[in-house]
């Protein structure tokens, strides 16, 4: 098993061992102790999984009060997943990185809290689940625009299929300008571009 840093601290992809043999595959898909000693909590409260056709975007959210931390893997399908630097004391505040995520290569990312979550689905449908560090708390969540200019985000979707929720989020600007944004605001400058 391999966990590997991206750009972003605390954004660690995870590249499972899997053992194939004429009858199918088996792997761990989490181990308390391997990824607690690679900075990923041992303790998750809550499981997600959501199915989507091909170039829906779901995104991008996160929780400002109670921040998740996010365990993301494909089950079937796959997806191009995204997290976004928002955490207000981070060298990396603002810039994005960004992992291929398929039922085929079993890698998954973990998003620590802080950051914004989001992904689009690259094949026919995808089926994700991800396990969550706190609770969801719609009434805590925000979202910030998938195209917002000054985050850049590469998407490999133009025109995706999005909620209605998804359509009118504002951009992160415009996000930490609100009273809902966090009591330490920043100035956004252009980040550099992640992969």
């Amino acid at each position: 098993m391999r966990f590997v840093d991206s750009s972003i601290a605390g954004v660690i992809l995870i590249e499972p061992d899997v053992y194939r043999d004429a009858r199918g595959h088996f792997l761990e898909t989490f181990h308390a102790e391997k990824y607690q000693a690679e900075g990923i909590p041992r303790v998750f409260l809550q499981d997600n999984q959501s199915r989507s056709i091909r170039h829906t975007l779901r995104g991008l959210h996160m929780q400002l009060r109670k921040p998740q931390g996010k365990l993301v893997r494909v089950v079937q399908g796959e997806i191009w997943d995204v997290a976004v630097d928002l955490r207000h004391d981070s060298p990396t505040f603002g810039r994005w990185a960004a992992e291929r995520l398929s039922a085929e290569n079993f890698r998954q990312l973990y998003i620590p809290p802080g950051c914004a979550h989001g992904f689009c689905v690259l094949s026919e449908n995808a089926e994700v689940e991800y396990k969550c560090t706190e609770l969801y708390s719609p009434a805590d969540e925000v979202g910030i625009a998938w195209n917002d200019p000054t985050l850049a985000i590469d998407w490999p979707v133009r025109q995706p299929l999005l909620s209605t929720r998804d359509q009118s989020h504002p951009t992160l600007e415009q996000l930490l300008k609100t009273s809902a944004a966090p009591a330490q605001r920043r100035r956004v400058a252009r980040p550099a571009l992640a992969s």
